[in-house]
């Protein structure tokens, strides 16, 4: 038992805050607008949307539908509109009809800025496998989805774009319950069920939202394409509404016009769907399934999220070397940013697009604290201009081929004796599958650690021993066992254990899992400071 909650215990610390300093990630290419005031692209005045309308036995309305959508063409905000319309397995005269409205498009009376895209599913997939269809065609900044019947009027969506730039929005939801739209009466147990689904979806993700089972969902379209979509009915919707909330997006509501339609009419939705969406809810709401698989390791930064204990520990060793003027190197989504502040000056970087959206979310209450993308092996990407005294980097040099040249890089930022806090994984023989996994180039012993730094040009001032009760579990489960992977629930325990972990670590008989050196800027004598090491880094630890 002792070796499994051990187990729980190293495998989150080698990943722990999820950093690197790996080839540079692209930034993002979809701008935005920034909440704050002295951001220009505050003043941005349009964007671009794509529009996607899954169709399933329409045949009779989504002419209709599609022709509503020239509304998107008036509007002075929207200057490229990208209509993606899969046919979802018609067994009717949809994609008759379909084809029968591409023919009259020829006519040239479509505004210029609209694009199409026509996409057909051999087999009825649902609605949730239709939007992931089209979702490989969005290359705009935002993404809604429009049925291809008539209970909603495209001259909705008109309000919610306008949202996106004068907000900080990440989604914006049309609401058929606010009060400023109008609805067609019907369905009084449908309603009852839609307003017990959404409080079930509000209880889960913590939010107020009125109408979570809405058609119209606007999301920026970069975030959409980073979530994993799983449900291929009904079920998206809850899905929708969690996964966002769980990625902490900020979400709007607008009222909006409904005007359902009758089964006679032509409605499909029915008391299987609310089944599907009640279990979506149970689903999804226990699920840490909210990140595309990258290179960056988001799913494993977002499980992070539930060891606060484990993350505080290791803020509390490094803390009393902090200086008032910080940067944090691969600050991922910020769980060791937010138990570093405040400070004068707090600077979180990495090299991911969508941690940087996280960690912008997170400044928007610290005015002290700046987001930038900053790759350590460039040093033309550091943040430029600040007298900065203090550099954390905590798993990151390890990933990196040249850990002398980052090194390099983060000395040369650093003011007249300013530290960097670096921390690394220890002890090569325990190289396993668990550091191939996490892209480790290197483990390294204390001397190596020590004369890599020196290289690079700092002084050594000590180098403290962190976490002894995971070497036992790192050779079991890396070396011997030759696991990949850990779950939600060993995280969990590790949070539940972590107290008695800490008064164990100083106790132990055991070389440490880790080594965090607290380097100097200065011209000391190298080898006077490699000399008193050895003490100063058995006093420290």
């Amino acid at each position: 038992m002792t070796a499994i909650f051990l187990q729980l215990f190293v495998i989150v610390t080698e990943k722990t805050i999820a950093r690197s300093i790996r080839p540079a990630a692209k930034p993002s290419t979809s701008p935005r607008v920034s909440f704050h005031p002295d951001d220009p692209e505050r003043e941005r005045t349009c964007t671009t949307l794509s529009v996607i309308v899954p169709a399933y036995n329409e045949e009779y309305l989504v002419e209709a539908s599609l022709e509503r959508l020239k509304i998107l063409g008036d509007s002075s905000d929207l200057q490229l509109v990208k209509v993606i319309v899969v046919d979802d397995g018609s067994k009717d005269g949809t994609s008759e009809a379909i084809a029968r409205f591409r023919a009259s498009l020829e006519n040239g009376e479509w505004d210029a800025k609209f694009r199409w895209v026509w996409m057909r599913h051999e087999k009825n997939q649902g609605k949730g496998a239709a939007i992931r269809t089209a979702l490989t065609h969005v290359d705009t900044e935002l993404v809604v989805i429009h049925d291809a019947d008539l209970e909603y009027h495209p001259r909705d969506l008109l309000q919610m774009v306008k949202l996106f730039l004068s907000e900080d929005a990440d989604a914006v939801f049309g609401s058929r319950f606010l009060s400023g739209g109008y609805k067609r009466a019907i369905f009084f147990r449908h309603a009852l069920g839609n307003k017990l689904l959404t409080f079930l979806c509000d209880l889960v993700c913590d939010l107020n939202l009125t109408d979570m089972e809405t058609c119209y969902k606007m999301v920026r379209a970069d975030l959409l394409k980073s979530i994993p979509l799983e449900s291929s009915t009904f079920d998206v919707e809850p899905e929708f509404a969690i996964k966002l909330a769980k990625r902490g997006a900020r979400i709007f509501e607008v009222p909006i016009s409904y005007s359902g339609r009758t089964y006679r009419e032509g409605k499909k939705i029915g008391w299987k769907d609310g089944v599907r969406a009640f279990w979506g809810i149970l689903r999804y709401g226990i699920s840490t399934h909210i990140y595309v698989k990258d290179a960056h390791g988001a799913e494993i930064l977002e499980r992070l999220n539930h060891a606060p204990r484990f993350t505080r520990w290791m803020a509390d060793v490094i803390r009393p070397y902090l200086g008032d003027h910080v940067l944090e190197i691969g600050a991922g989504i910020g769980n060791m940013s937010i138990n570093l502040m405040p400070r004068r000056l707090y600077w979180a970087t990495d090299v991911n697009p969508h941690y940087l959206e996280y960690l912008d979310k997170i400044r928007l209450t610290r005015p002290y604290m700046h987001v930038g993308y900053t790759d350590g092996m460039k040093a033309e990407s550091f943040p430029a201009g600040h007298n900065l005294d203090t550099v954390v980097c905590l798993n990151v040099i390890e990933h990196v081929q040249d850990d002398c040249l980052a090194l390099r890089n983060i000395l040369n930022i650093l003011g007249d004796h300013g530290r960097a806090i670096i921390l690394v994984p220890h002890e090569p023989r325990l190289y396993g599958s668990l550091d191939e996994v996490l892209g480790h180039c290197r483990r390294y012993t204390q001397q190596q650690l020590v004369e890599v730094a020196q290289q690079a040009g700092f002084r050594v001032e000590k180098v403290l021993k962190f976490n002894r009760p995971g070497v036992l579990a790192w050779w079991l489960n890396g070396r011997v066992l030759r696991r990949r992977t850990f779950g939600l629930g060993q995280i969990r325990v590790l949070n539940l254990l972590t107290p008695i972990f800490r008064v164990l670590d100083s106790w132990l008989p055991l070389p440490p899992l880790s080594l965090i050196a607290i380097l100097r800027k200065g011209t000391s004598d190298v080898r006077q400071a490699a000399m008193t090491l050895p003490f100063d880094a058995k006093k420290a630890s």
